[in-house]
């Protein structure tokens, strides 16, 4: 049996910003004994719309075009994440009831660095784009209700390369996914995400010079759980047909409650919102 005919209009939802969590990132399910466009080298592109917070901690909202790219080439899983992608060299066995992850990841991360509406937030200025690479691992079960779910737990754990932030993140994730029918398919993600005190301190400090600039506070924010949430997926197949390819649909929805400094920064607490949220839609092709 070949697992995973039903990720495809899943995955494309996973490069909208915002969502944090990778939703179905690892999801693969059970399909029909028949050959699919899944059984050997694939790619699914596509292009999403989310509608989200102009920067993390905001109460503005902003519209935003995003790109995905998912599939598989030489037996490596490529899997999409906000701003960027993974890999998985660990390919699961077709009749496995439990499978296993594990490659690099490598995302951007542009925080604040351009749609910042709020105007006492511009008058901090622009920060520089991040990008984040470090490695994912995670563990699959199959099979836990229909014969064609799964639930992933799995985590990304990054390092900031280009000097922006210069920090460490880590970015667990629980997600569940099982199609509804042979053209659709629905999954839900729960995760959190840990930073260190340098991610903390680029993105949620205010320095006197800052103050002086914006007339906001100063604030020294320091590490920890950053924010934890939600977010759930629906995928559907133009032909109803999930396991042949072609032009496939989603929508997702999601909620993040930001912790910690992240809550506490003057940037959320006296110019935006810890209750973040999240809209988005899409289309991506499977060939």
């Amino acid at each position: 049996m070949n697992r995973p005919i039903f990720r495809a209009a899943a995955l494309a939802a996973l490069a909208l910003p915002a969502l944090a969590l990778p939703l179905a990132a690892q999801a693969q399910t059970r399909a029909l004994d028949e050959p699919t466009v899944f059984d050997g080298d694939h790619l699914t592109v596509g292009i999403g719309a989310g509608y989200a917070p102009s920067y993390e901690g905001s109460d503005d909202y902003v519209l935003y075009p995003q790109p995905v790219i998912q599939g598989r080439l030489a037996g490596i899983d490529i899997t999409p994440r906000p701003g960027g992608l993974a890999l998985d060299f660990i390919p699961d066995a077709r009749d496995a009831r439990v499978g296993f992850s594990l490659g690099p990841v490598a995302r951007l991360r542009a925080n604040r660095d351009s749609n910042i509406k709020d105007p006492v937030v511009r008058r901090l200025g622009k920060l520089d784009k991040a990008i984040e690479i470090g490695a994912n691992a995670g563990v699959t079960i199959y099979d836990l209700a229909t014969g064609y779910d799964s639930l992933t737990l799995s985590s990304d754990v990054k390092w900031d390369v280009a000097k922006a932030h210069k920090g460490m993140t880590i970015s667990p994730m629980l997600s569940y996914f099982t199609p509804v029918s042979r053209g659709m398919a629905v999954g839900l993600s729960v995760g959190a995400e840990h930073v260190d005190d340098d991610y903390a301190d680029y993105y949620f400090s205010v320095s006197p010079a800052g103050t002086v600039a914006s007339g906001l506070p100063t604030f020294q924010a320091d590490g920890g759980w950053k924010s934890a949430g939600a977010n759930l997926l629906l995928g559907v197949d133009f032909d109803g047909d999930l396991a042949n390819g072609g032009l496939a649909g989603f929508v997702t929805g999601g909620y993040t409650r930001l912790f910690g400094d992240a809550k506490r920064t003057p940037l959320t607490a006296i110019r935006g919102d810890a209750d973040q949220w999240l809209v988005g839609a899409g289309l991506a092709f499977t060939f």
